[in-house]
């Protein structure tokens, strides 16, 4: 079927706004598929009611508020989406086996690949603010406010809404933004979110501790680790409901349960939520390296921080654009 002119209007106005908008929905619901079918819902929604839209507000505006409110719908059946660490507090049992979650009750976070959202080449700053806007622990964090303060938080703070913009995108008073807003920043400082010592993906120091936390695997070394965790530092992987914290009780887990031998594992470096990441394959009983999941690690200055592990989705690995199984 041929476009109209208004068809190509419409593209040529909204399609720039696609990668950002998706960010937005991922920010919302926590999960890299669902916000491409809610921004594919958004679309919709927006291509049924332009012939409507009389320029009363920015285009930019227009499809956020269209956004926001397709993802507050689609947020209010559902579970929110967690880490072990939004669960309860950290293992303190060196010896217990992790515990996955064989209920399926609980809805995990997923990570984003930056390929969906990678800014413009020529905008640094875009780069940088989409980069701390989409690290793990803070999209973790925002699953933790109510939909709507965390809708306000994310108009205001990420995207820099005014909050008169806020109010008319959320069809509420500039009153109850400002009060939903202190209240999330609030909740966020309960959190203590650490952001001083961090390093960008690009840091080369971010990338040789990625590479370290690599080796130990792909050699099965657990001395390795020590050279890359930080004293501090915690370990989660979903599906368990078990995590670590202390760089002594992180090692014992991954020695004892995960690295196994030498060759089990293989990584290939990507990267996701703004930080260094790897795809991971694990080999099969018959030899076969095949599609595990995700790990997303968080470095700082004087080492990894955190450690977050998605394992048995091999669906993420093709989220990545990687292949099922790798050639050894």
């Amino acid at each position: 079927m041929r476009s109209t002119p208004d068809d190509d209007r419409f593209a040529a106005e909204t399609e720039p706004f696609r990668r950002e908008l998706l960010a937005h929905c991922y920010r919302m619901v926590g999960s890299a598929h669902d916000a491409e079918d809610l921004v594919q819902e958004t679309y919709l929604r927006a291509w049924r009611s332009y012939a409507g839209f009389e320029g009363r507000a920015s285009i930019r505006s227009w499809l956020y508020k269209i956004a926001t409110n397709v993802c507050l719908t689609a947020l209010e059946p559902r579970r929110i989406r967690l880490l072990p660490s939004g669960l309860t507090g950290p293992c303190d049992d060196p010896d217990r086996v992790p515990r996955p979650d064989a209920s399926g009750e609980i809805s995990w976070l997923e990570p984003l690949p930056d390929a969906w959202i990678a800014a413009p080449h020529d905008d640094p700053a875009a780069v940088v603010v989409a980069r701390e806007s989409l690290r793990l622990a803070l999209i973790a964090s925002l699953q933790h406010l109510p939909a709507r303060q965390r809708a306000i938080l994310i108009l205001r703070e990420v995207l820099a809404f005014s909050a008169a913009e806020t109010a008319e995108i959320l069809d509420t008073t500039i009153a109850a933004v400002k009060s939903s807003l202190q209240r999330s920043r609030a909740r966020l400082d309960e959190l203590e979110l650490q952001s001083a010592e961090l390093l960008e993906p690009t840091d080369q120091r971010a990338r040789a501790l990625l590479d370290g936390y690599i080796e130990a695997f792909e050699r099965s070394d657990a001395s390795l680790l020590e050279k890359v965790l930080r004293s501090d530092a915690t370990l989660e992987a979903t599906p368990f409901r078990d995590w670590q914290a202390g760089r002594s009780m992180c090692i014992h887990v991954l020695d004892a349960y995960v690295l196994g031998k030498p060759g089990d594992w293989r990584m290939i470096p990507t990267p996701a939520n703004g930080q260094p990441a790897a795809v991971i394959y694990f080999r099969d009983p018959d030899g076969t390296l095949r599609a595990n999941g995700v790990v997303l690690v968080t470095p700082t200055t004087n080492g990894i921080s955190q450690v977050v592990a998605f394992h048995h989705n091999p669906a993420l690995v093709s989220t990545f654009g990687f292949p099922n199984t790798h050639p050894d």
